[in-house]
C-alpha cells in the first residue's frame, strides 16, 4: 500500500483512480476480444505499483451519460 500511495497521494484517490482504469482495461479488452489474464482491477493496481499510473493522467471529471 505504501508504495501505491506514493504515486497516489491518499487511499480515497487511489481507490477512483484504479476503479477507472479498470473500467477503460474492461472496454477495451471487450471491444477488442482480448483476453485478459488478470481482472482488470489486478492490472489497474499493477500500472500504479510500476509508476506507469498516477493521478494526473486521469480526467477524474464525472461525464453525463449520453
Amino acid at each position: 500500500m505504501n508504495k501505491l500511495t506514493s504515486y497516489i497521494p491518499n487511499r480515497y484517490m487511489l481507490v477512483n483512480v484504479v476503479a477507472r482504469r479498470a473500467r477503460q482495461i474492461a472496454e477495451t479488452a471487450e471491444e477488442t476480444g482480448e483476453h485478459l489474464t488478470e481482472k482488470p482491477v489486478t492490472l489497474a493496481i499493477h500500472e500504479v505499483a510500476d509508476g506507469k499510473l498516477d493521478a494526473s493522467h486521469m480526467n477524474l471529471v464525472i461525464e453525463e451519460d449520453r
